[in-house]
Parts: C-alpha cells; sequence; structure tokens
C-alpha cells in the first residue's frame, strides 16, 4: 500500500476519462480504455514513456451522460486520483482497445485544462497531506474517537468473513497494519457500493467527512451479512459462513471493477438457485437409484465452495439430471385409419414401410407397454428414409430427433464421457431425450452404415446395448453414471448398404428394404410432392407455370439415372428458377404481374401475336418479351433450360456385334444395367480383365470360360482356327465398361458366359434382354439379391426381357404390378436356359442348324 502523504505527483497531469467505475486511493482496478482520446493517451504517454512519472496519470470519473450532449453538464468530475499504471494490455477484437490495470495514489483537485486535445491534460493541486497529521498523538486528539468507532466496525466485518479464503486473511493484515486514515478509502473500495456513493468518498477531502460518509456503508453491510446469516442458517447462529470473494490483486479484483463483497449476494442468488434445483429434482419422478446419486451430489453441492472447479461440473449434472424425461411422455395417436391417410398422403408407394407402422400402431392399441421395435431402412439416397421416420412420428404423435452418425468414429458420442474429463458430456442418445422433453420419441439413427472406428473407440459397438430391445431398458450412459430407460423408444435406422454394418448390429435391428422408385412412381411423386414444393420455393404459382407429364417424364428419362428422386427434384427446381426470371422480368417492365394468359398452346399457333411471332423468331424460350401466363414447359423450353439430354438410350447401339451382353448390378445407389464386352485374338491362351473388378467377378469370369470350354462341342463353339479348345493360340479380353467405378460380386456371371458364347459363335445377343444371376462349375444358375432394383434399371433402360434365377421368382412379388406388365420374365434353372433365351431361336437348336447348313 502506497502512503500518499510521501508521494509528490508531476503538477501536470494528463487525463484519462473513466466510466467504468470509481477510482479510491489505496485500491486498483482495472479500466476499459476505446475512446479516441484515451486511446492517444495510451500509445503516447504509456506505451512510448521511459520514466517513471510517464507511468502516473490521472483518473477523472466521467459524469457526462453519454446519451445526452447537454454542454451545461460538466464532462469532468472536479476532483480525481493520481494513479500508477501497472500493466497495459492491447487487443483488436472486438474492436482495437486497451485494459489498463491502475492503483490510486492520491487525491487531486483540477486547476486548470491545459488542452483537450488529442488527450487532456490538467495542472493539478494534490490534496491528500497526511503529514499534517503525522504525529499520532495530535491525530488521536481531533479524530480520535471517529476513528476507533469507524475501526470496530471495519474489525466486525471481517471477523464475519471466513479466514480460510486467502482475500480475507489478506485484508485482515491490511487492516492491522495500515494506516487508519487510509482505511476508509480501501473499505469503500471493496464493500458493495454504488458509483454516486463512492464519488461521495472521493469529493470528502476532509478525514472528518470522510469517516461520516463510509461508517453507514460499513453498517449496512454488517447487516446484509447478517440476515444473509440468518436466512441460509437459523439453527446455528454462531457459526461464520462462508462467503467467496473474488481474489485480489493489489486489492483489485480481476473482473475489471473494484473488488467488493459483491460475492455475497450473488451467493444468496446462488443458495435460492441450489433450493430451486433441490425441488426440481424432486418433482421429476426419477427412479430411486438416480434418486440416490442426485441427493447425494446435491449435498456435496452445497458443502462446497463455488470458486472450486468441480462446483460448475457437479451443479452442470445436476441440472441435466432434472431436465431428463424419466417419467414424461407423449400419448400415442392410435387411429390406424387417420394413420393409414396420413402416411399415403404424405409418401407414395413405399407400401412395406407402410405396412410395418400399421402394425405397430395395432399391437400398441392392444398392448400398451409395448416395447419400441428397432427398424432399419435400407435403400439407395434419395428415396425418402428419413422422410419415413419424421411421418412416422408425426402419424403417432410423437416427438422427432435425428442423430446423424455419418463420419461419427468415437464411442463417446453414443455413450458420453465420464465426468472425470474436461469439458464431458453425455452422449448423443441422452443429449436427444433432453432436447425432446419425453421418453419416448421417434430417434433416427441417419447413415448408420457409414460409422467409423479409432483409437477412441468403435461407436457401433456402442450402439449395441442402446438398439438390443433385451438391454436398452437399463442403458447406462458414461455422463449419467446411472441407468435410463430406453425401451420405449423408437429407433429408426438408415442405411444404404448392409455390408458394412457390423453382423451383431445388424442382427439387432429389423431390415426393410427400400428399393428405388420407377418411372412411373417417379412421375407420381413429382405431380404430387416435387412440384408444389418447388413453386413455392421459388414464389411462383400454378397460374404462372404448367410442367405437363410429358416434360416431367423427359426429365426423369433423359436427365436424371438415380434411384429416388434428389436430381429430379433438382431439375424442377432449375425448371422453376428460369421461369421465375421471366416472370420477374415482366413485372419489371409492365410494373405489375400479367394477367394470366390461359390461351392453349394449339390455339396461339392458330392465332399468332405479335409477341408470340417474334418468339417463334428469336427461339422458344427468348427472354426479350413479356411472358405469356402460364409459362407451358415443353420439349423445346426443357431444352433450352437444362441443355442437351445427359442420358441416352445406348442398348441397341452397343449390341450389333458378337461378343457384348447386358447384366444387371446392384449399387447403394439403386440398380444400374451393364455391358459386358469380350473380344479375342491370337495369343498364348491368357484371359485379360479390365474395369476395376473386384476378386468375385474375376472368379465368376474364370468360372465361365471354364464351362464354356468344358461344353465347346456340345455347343459347337470354336476358336478363331477352329479348334474346339477356345484358348488354343488365343487370348480373350474380358472389359466392364464404366472402369472409374469399382465392380465386384457374383451375379454378372450369366452375362460373361453368354458375351463368350456370342464372342465364339458370332451370333448377337438379343438388343431386348438383361440378365442376373451367379453360375457354378456345373452350369447352374443360382439366386442372387437386389432383384427389385435390378428389374427397374433394366425397365428404365427400356428393355423387354429379363433373365433372373428361377428361385427369384418369388421376388418379384415386391415389383410394382405396371412394371411386372411391361416387361417379360425368364427364369433360369441352367445355363442352357440362359443361352436359349438370350438368342434368337435358341442356342442349341440354332447353332445345329447353322452347322448342318454350313456343311451342306
Amino acid at each position: 500500500m502506497t502512503n500518499s502523504g510521501s508521494i509528490q505527483i508531476p503538477r501536470r497531469l494528463p487525463l484519462l476519462l473513466t466510466q467504468d467505475g470509481v477510482l479510491l486511493p489505496g485500491s486498483s482496478m482495472r479500466c476499459s480504455v476505446d475512446t479516441p482520446g484515451n486511446m492517444e493517451l495510451v500509445r503516447s504517454r504509456l506505451l512510448r514513456g521511459t520514466s517513471l512519472k510517464s507511468t502516473i496519470i490521472g483518473v477523472i470519473p466521467n459524469t457526462r451522460d453519454p446519451a445526452t450532449d447537454n454542454e451545461e453538464l460538466p464532462a469532468m468530475h472536479r476532483i480525481g486520483t493520481a494513479a500508477l499504471v501497472v500493466q497495459v494490455v492491447g487487443s483488436n477484437w472486438p474492436k482495437p482497445h486497451y485494459t489498463l490495470l491502475v492503483t490510486g495514489l492520491c487525491r487531486f483537485q483540477i486547476l486548470e485544462v491545459l488542452k483537450e486535445r488529442p488527450y487532456p491534460i490538467a495542472v493539478v493541486e494534490q490534496l491528500d497531506r497526511l503529514e499534517e497529521l503525522s504525529d499520532k498523538t495530535e491525530f488521536k486528539e481531533a479524530l480520535g474517537e471517529l476513528t476507533e468507532q469507524f475501526y470496530k466496525y471495519a474489525v466486525q466485518l471481517v471477523d464475519m468473513l471466513d479466514n480460510s479464503v486467502p482475500a480475507v486473511a489478506k485484508l485482515k493484515k491490511l487492516l492491522n497494519n495500515l494506516p487508519k486514515e487510509l482505511l476508509p478509502d480501501v473499505l469503500t473500495s471493496i464493500i458493495r457500493t454504488t458509483n454516486e456513493e463512492k464519488l461521495q468518498i472521493l469529493d470528502a477531502v476532509g478525514l472528518e467527512e470522510r469517516y461520516k460518509v463510509t461508517i453507514p456503508l460499513l453498517l449496512r453491510q454488517i447487516e446484509g451479512l447478517k440476515l444473509l446469516h440468518k436466512t441460509r442458517n437459523p439453527k446455528i447462529d454462531d457459526e461464520k459462513r462462508i462467503v467467496a470473494i473474488r481474489p485480489l490483486r493489489k486489492l483489485g479484483g480481476g473482473s475489471g471493477k473494484p473488488f467488493s463483497l459483491e460475492s455475497a449476494e450473488d451467493d444468496d442468488e446462488d443458495s435460492d438457485d441450489i433450493i430451486s434445483l433441490e425441488k426440481k429434482i424432486k418433482s421429476c419422478s426419477m427412479p430411486e437409484p438416480a434418486m440416490k446419486v442426485c441427493v447425494k451430489e446435491l449435498k456435496r453441492l452445497k458443502k462446497m465452495p463455488q470458486s472450486m472447479p468441480e462446483y460448475a461440473l457437479t451443479r452442470n449434472y445436476l441440472e441435466l439430471m432434472s431436465e431428463l424425461p424419466w417419467n414424461k411422455s407423449t400419448t400415442d395417436r392410435l387411429d390406424i385409419r387417420a394413420a393409414r391417410i396420413l402416411l399415403d398422403n404424405d409418401h407414395y408407394a413405399m407400401a412395406k414401410l407402410k405396412k410395418r407402422v400399421l402394425e405397430y400402431l395395432a399391437v400398441r392399441q392392444l398392448k400398451n407397454n409395448l416395447k419400441g421395435p428397432i427398424l432399419c431402412f435400407v435403400g439407395p439416397p434419395g428415396v425418402g428414409k428419413t422422410s419415413v421416420g419424421r411421418s412416422i412420428a408425426k402419424t403417432l404423435g410423437r416427438e422427432f430427433h435425428r442423430i446423424a452418425l455419418g463420419g461419427v468414429c468415437d464411442q463417446s458420442d453414443i455413450r458420453g464421457h465420464r465426468r472425470t474429463y474436461v469439458g464431458s458430456m453425455p452422449g448423443r442418445i441422452i443429449n436427444g431425450l433432453k432436447i425432446v422433453g419425453a421418453n419416448n420419441p421417434v430417434f433416427l439413427l441417419d447413415e448408420v452404415d457409414k460409422l467409423g472406428k479409432s483409437l477412441q473407440g468403435d461407436p457401433a459397438a456402442a450402439l449395441l446395448e442402446v438398439l438390443d430391445p433385451e438391454q436398452n431398458h437399463s442403458f447406462t450412459d458414461h455422463y449419467l453414471n446411472v441407468a435410463f430407460d430406453l425401451s420405449q423408444v423408437l429407433f429408426i435406422a438408415t442405411a444404404n448398404t448392409t455390408a458394412t454394418i457390423p453382423a451383431a448390429l445388424l442382427d439387432r435391428m429389423e431390415v426393410l428394404e427400400v428399393p428405388g422408385y420407377s418411372q412411373e412412381e417417379k412421375l407420381e411423386i413429382a405431380h404430387r410432392h416435387l412440384i408444389a414444393k418447388q413453386l413455392a420455393q421459388h414464389g411462383l404459382t400454378p397460374e404462372q407455370i404448367q410442367i405437363p407429364p410429358e416434360t416431367t417424364l423427359e426429365i426423369i428419362t433423359r436427365y436424371t439415372r438415380e434411384a429416388g428422386v434428389r436430381s429430379l427434384d433438382r431439375r424442377l427446381g432449375a425448371v422453376c428458377r428460369a421461369v421465375a426470371v421471366k416472370v420477374a422480368e415482366g413485372q419489371n417492365r409492365h410494373g405489375k404481374s400479367e394477367t394470366p394468359d390461359v390461351t392453349s398452346a394449339e390455339e396461339r399457333k392458330a392465332h399468332p401475336t405479335e409477341d408470340s411471332r417474334a418468339q417463334d423468331v428469336s427461339g422458344p424460350a427468348d427472354l426479350s418479351l413479356p411472358p405469356e401466363m402460364p409459362i407451358l414447359i415443353d420439349h423445346l423450353a426443357l431444352k433450352d433450360i437444362l441443355g442437351a439430354h445427359m442420358y441416352e438410350i445406348e442398348v441397341f447401339e452397343r449390341l450389333n456385334q458378337p461378343g457384348v451382353a447386358i447384366g444387371l448390378a446392384w449399387t447403394p445407389l439403386g440398380g444400374e444395367i451393364m455391358f459386358v464386352e469380350a473380344s479375342r485374338m491370337d495369343g498364348e491362351g491368357q484371359l485379360t480383365l479390365t474395369g476395376q473388378l473386384g476378386d468375385v467377378m474375376k472368379e465368376s469370369a474364370h468360372l465361365a470360360i471354364s464351362w464354356l470350354r468344358s461344353n465347346a462341342k456340345k455347343y459347337n463353339l470354336t476358336n478363331a482356327l477352329g479348334s474346339f479348345d477356345l484358348l488354343d493360340s488365343t487370348d480373350i479380353h474380358l472389359h466392364f465398361p464404366a472402369g472409374a467405378v469399382t465392380k465386384d460380386g457374383p451375379s454378372a456371371g450369366v452375362a460373361i458366359v453368354t458375351c463368350l458364347a456370342s464372342l465364339f459363335s458370332g451370333r448377337l445377343v438379343c438388343s431386348d434382354v438383361a440378365m442376373t444371376g451367379e453360375i457354378t462349375l456345373r452350369g447352374l444358375v443360382l439366386p442372387v439379391g437386389g432383384i427389385k432394383d435390378k428389374v427397374l434399371a433394366a425397365h428404365r433402360a427400356k428393355l423387354k426381357r429379363v433373365i433372373i434365377p428361377l428361385r427369384n421368382k418369388k421376388d418379384l412379388e415386391e415389383i410394382p404390378l405396371h412394371v411386372r406388365r411391361d416387361l417379360t420374365f425368364i427364369f433360369a434353372e441352367s445355363l442352357e436356359d440362359v443361352l436359349n433365351a438370350a438368342f434368337n431361336g435358341g442356342f442349341l437348336q440354332k447353332r445345329g442348324q447353322e452347322i448342318i447348313n454350313s456343311k451342306l
């Protein structure tokens, strides 16, 4: 502590105008400097100065109201505090500013302001001259009784605090060591006072006046602490209460304000919060084990000082426990007829999914405590798996919460972190329950097939407990460390493929296949949902744009090739944006919207107007003239908006020579047709395979060539030299186009055999047939998966016949009726059946007739 009586401040002082508070001699505080004048003072005086005098400034309380510009109000207080700048810290965020740590030395009075720009400098007079009362006898005779009274109250105030707190011990030491004439300024700076009361202390130049102003403030603080003590513990009046005081730094608060006893009232507010938290915990109807843990943690919290790091952790834990829906649930809507109507309105097709939801509702109506099923929707992107989950929640009247699992590689995302870690938090399951506020929501675990694995654990393994109906009634999150019942939660997982889902996790889920849509289904979805959605998003109305079914079908077949409808949605959005440009230009030209013209396209051709003739000259989508309403999107406008066709039907062009066949493949994006090409040349009997093939597909190719070599005489297949040894001095190159795409699986076996049979026989494969099936070395055709997706791919490619294994006949029931009517299915049990169906007039009979004719 600096004795102001032994300090001589300069006659001229730069002035720092502050609104952060009032600095008193003997106290410290932090001042935020962001005004131009104060910033210039720091740069030119403090940062560039080297002497001790350059770090002494005058701190003046700025009494001007920032909300008014009344010049009659004084801009500066007439009395200030000379201060020593201890620390200067600069920052550029959120704007350039400095933070000063200053310690008050003594009072001064402004005699004359020498200049105000760039920062104020004034001639000052030092007011605190304590050497005038340096003789203790004279001091006691002048203010002895008032001083002793003040000192008694100061000691009483400090004794009410806890000596174990370092700040309190330091304050008590200061009371014993400081001159008593300095105590009013010191204590005023740390007790709870307003800026107006501190200004009164600052203006009290005389010690007598200063004592008289400070004593009532001490008494008020003492009474406040007594009342706080009685409120907290009325039974124990003599026990001292723990009051947390912010740490001192040269008796200054580190929070930007002078140190005070405001923490006493903050502690009082915190006590009220703990009482309300305790009531909240008792009223949330949690199970007995969880209640015991909460009661134990609550007792620890009451005994814990706020300054301890565990205080915030424990409080956050208790708040989470009180906010979880232990016994809160929503009431299910069990009207099956209304649920069926709602599902049909939200989604077209998807009969299997709708049937499963209605089954759950029916059983739920008969049994109230039915456990939530664990469903897994598997299908290509864009078929509506996520939106179906949202519709299910809407149908049941439950809360919906989506958890994206794509790329998650830490088991703590599922199970949470233990509370011993810094920054610990509950897992996404418990956090989702807290967000929805009910214990029976619909949880959508999106992209469960894209979970990762790392050093932090395997989240797929952590999901085993969550998705097991026999275990999730007592799911234990690491953060909670108590069991929570998840049995009423309806879990719905989505995936593009089951190949990457661990077998143990897949076994716990009921897998429902969500295949792609046929062209007719896409057309219906577009006109029921997508077009209306895009019109609403682009501010258009049906009176301004018309998209006929023929145009939509052209978009589906020539501008998209997908199992879902996302690309179709984007193409429709592009059409709406082009129409929006026309509509907006027409409004800008005429100042208002055009009157809708409902004249048909035929009438406009029969009776062309000037505008229409001009449009015919400049092109179908010329934007130079205002559009006629509604704007009809025909194939010409579609080509102008979306450009040339992105996909062409090339089946008939590629099957115009021997050695080409069409197979059917399944991908996570849906079914696709796959061309298989073969060529032969003179060589050493080698088989070359290209097209990024997997091991299984390579084995299928070797099986195919081995079967054909063993049956070459039966089918009269020869190489270029006329030998039945097909690889005698002959190399074969087998290629699968789209070489950038990895291909694997056994289902291409029949297509490879057909392609090689066409190559060696010189006959063309029928251009309207596609095939799929696994082969054996004995020539059998085995069943494969993904039949619906493959058949839909053949239907999209305008093929007429599909060869599938006989044992896959049952899978045709899942295919829409109109698709089955458009296609002819050939069920093959052996490769002989495949070859007879793939070639016109059969293969064996036709090949034999050709040989007989050649001999004749």
